[in-house]
């Protein structure tokens, strides 16, 4: 997950990968991470926006897309909410 973002990670396949309940592995990962799964993932891949947004000339959509993420309003919306500003915005600071 920290290493690609982008892929499809399903709660069955990393439960299994940790030998535990797909419920438990909920619950441990949230005590361990201080965040739940999604909220992690999410996290990962708007910090991999922010870095391509840096040290790239690619567009925002593009960005948006090979992230993961289907809907553009989407993408800019939780990307002001989790690091304060819009994509454009970071990318011109």
């Amino acid at each position: 997950m920290e290493h690609d973002p982008a892929s499809d990670f399903t709660l069955e396949m990393l439960a299994e990968s940790a030998a535990m309940s797909r419920y438990h592995f909920l619950r441990v990962f949230r005590d361990v991470a201080g965040m739940t799964l999604h909220q992690f993932i999410l996290h990962r891949r708007l910090h991999r926006a922010a870095t391509l947004l840096r040290r790239t000339d690619l567009s925002i959509s593009t960005i948006a897309f090979e992230l993961g993420f289907n809907d553009l309003s989407t993408f800019n919306n939780r990307f002001r909410r989790i690091l304060g500003c819009t994509p454009t915005g970071f990318r011109n600071c």
